[in-house]
């Protein structure tokens, strides 16, 4: 006789709960964006925590985690931003994994540090892949679980393992490099020269506040307006993840993981790679910073977070 399939069944699906990945790279002609994990970094580290490949699905929680009922039980990690886990009612340590055993009850409430928090279960989210990715894009009603987020009594299949179970915990060094950044360093824009010096050093200068409307398609900032030299609109072009666009009233937007793939904005700067992880964790009302850098020292950075992401010493045996 077979074993019976491992499933999570959700018990209760918290404020925006989606089946993410790494994204779905490549698309971008066609009109399809990425999509994936908001924060990346903490997706990765999850999975390995659980010993899987760092692209395996997991479920992205966003300000308010959900319950979740394990059926045959599972070896799992949270990941991202604290949520106030608990097992059947016993507390729940981030960073560190576990095991769940069959029909026990893992339930998160709100959270205690940043927007998302991330449950990766050993074998993965067993769903359907689409253009290669199992990841959910909200917009297009495509990929992860029915294209949409996860509601009350949604099942999960969870992918087969023959992986025995063992603890791993994310050193404190690790912790401390990958905390999210409310400073965020950017290159400058393809449009950045459109803007007057008086102009960036206000946009460099000035604190923004993340607008209640953000999402995962852009994070809306209120502050000081950015007016830019040039009048008119642009010719609509390809933009990038990250890419910190100044829209008709001067203030900024940073395009997110579901961004549309063209725009007609001037773009003033860019996140640079290593920081993108942070735009996730970020919070409606939380206060950022911009800090210019240039293309050298954003590669560094990108080599240095990749080499300690691949490092042995991440999480010690």
């Amino acid at each position: 006789m077979s074993a019976a399939q491992a499933t999570i069944q959700v018990e209760a699906p918290g404020m925006l709960t989606t089946v993410q990945d790494l994204g779905r790279e490549g698309f971008g002609p066609m009109g399809v964006s990425p999509s994936g994990a908001a924060d990346a970094v903490s997706l990765k580290l999850g999975n390995r925590m659980v010993g899987n490949p760092e692209n395996a699905a997991a479920l992205e929680m966003t300000l308010l985690g959900g319950a979740f009922v394990f059926s045959e039980g599972a070896v799992a990690a949270l990941a991202g931003s604290d949520f106030s886990a608990s097992l059947d009612g016993a507390p729940v340590e981030m960073w560190t994994s576990l095991r769940i055993k069959a029909n026990e009850t893992l339930r998160l409430g709100s959270t205690r540090s940043g927007a998302r928090c991330y449950l990766c279960v050993q074998g993965g989210i067993a769903v359907e892949p689409l253009m290669g990715s199992a990841s959910t894009h909200l917009l297009s009603g495509l990929g992860g679980h029915q294209g949409r987020a996860l509601r009350k009594g949604d099942v999960l299949k969870i992918g087969p393992t023959e992986k025995l179970y063992k603890k791993r915990k994310l050193s404190a060094k690790a912790l401390e490099y990958f905390a999210p950044r409310k400073v965020l360093r950017v290159t400058p824009g393809p449009q950045s020269d459109w803007f007057s010096e008086s102009s960036q050093r206000l946009f460099y200068t000035n604190a923004y506040r993340v607008a209640e409307e953000s999402n995962r398609m852009g994070l809306r900032l209120e502050g000081a307006s950015v007016v830019g030299e040039r009048s008119g609109e642009m010719i609509s072009e390809g933009v990038s993840l990250g890419a910190v666009q100044i829209a008709a009233g001067g203030l900024p937007i940073i395009l997110f993981v579901e961004q549309q793939t063209t725009g007609g904005y001037a773009k003033i700067a860019n996140v640079i790679s290593a920081d993108l992880h942070s735009l996730g964790q970020l919070r409606p009302r939380d206060e950022i910073r911009f800090e210019l850098v240039d293309w050298e020292k954003a590669r560094a950075l990108l080599i240095e977070q990749e080499r300690l992401l691949a490092s042995e010493d991440l999480i010690p045996e």
